[in-house]
């Protein structure tokens, strides 16, 4: 489904979403699903990419940060680098484009958004939240649901960590896909028991992926940091 089209080829309905266009004079870009149906009208001949996005927009946007729940925490060993995979949602943008410019459109997701607060009630960070499991290879998951990420854990502290999340300003997210995987590739530097900071890295797993375009890019967000500090525990 991640790809290019042309207007008049639009046309793609998968589980219980259709996506299409009709031309009556205008082009009118159509989703429907279940719950919802949204129509818009292209003054142009652009033409359409779908492609993942950053998974925190939905039902509206609430919060940059994503939290990666992990079903069974790690105990880390002092001055170790290991890498593991995990999984975090999908959310799918629809783009027009035109002479190299982009304008999202629509956003879509066929997993449903839950959200949690990292830390305290009065000084913690609402954000994103997905549940999942650990693993030493690649998974095989649903690519319109979700993808894998690639996490190096470098524990630069003197003590045994455990480590049960990660929590990410995905304001620096990097998201590659081909037909068969969604990726990103981020790093967790420990530096005490309650203390690490996240970061992403802008390259894919495989050579043969192509990088998708940002939300926060197309519109035109000023980013501070890339980075974000995890001082309520890992």
């Amino acid at each position: 489904m991640y790809g290019s089209y042309k207007l008049r080829d639009l046309n793609i309905e998968i589980n219980d979403i259709r996506i299409w266009t009709e031309y009556d004079g205008f082009y009118r870009y159509k989703r429907r699903s279940r719950e919802s149906e949204i129509e818009k009208i292209l003054l142009n001949d652009s033409e359409i990419l779908l492609n993942p996005v950053e998974p925190v927009n939905l039902p509206k946007k609430i919060t940059n940060y994503l939290f990666l729940h992990f079903e069974k925490p790690l105990v880390v060993e002092p001055d170790l680098s290991v890498e593991i995979f995990l999984t975090f949602p999908i959310e799918i943008g629809v783009f027009a484009v035109k002479d190299g410019l982009f304008e999202d459109i629509d956003i879509f997701s066929f997993v449903r958004p839950k959200f949690t607060l990292y830390g305290e009630p009065r000084g913690g960070t609402i954000a994103r939240y997905w549940k999942t499991e650990v693993f030493n290879k690649i998974p095989e998951i649903n690519v319109l649901e979700m993808g894998v990420m690639k996490l190096k854990i470098l524990n630069m502290s003197d003590s045994w960590c455990e480590v049960s999340k990660a929590v990410f300003d995905v304001h620096g997210m990097k998201i590659y896909y081909n037909s068969n995987m969604v990726s990103s590739i981020a790093e967790m530097r420990i530096h005490s028991k309650r203390v690490a900071e996240t970061s992403f890295f802008d390259r894919p797993i495989f050579e043969n992926m192509k990088t998708a375009i940002e939300l926060y890019t197309t519109r035109k967000i000023p980013i501070l940091s890339t980075k974000f500090t995890m001082e309520w525990g890992t």
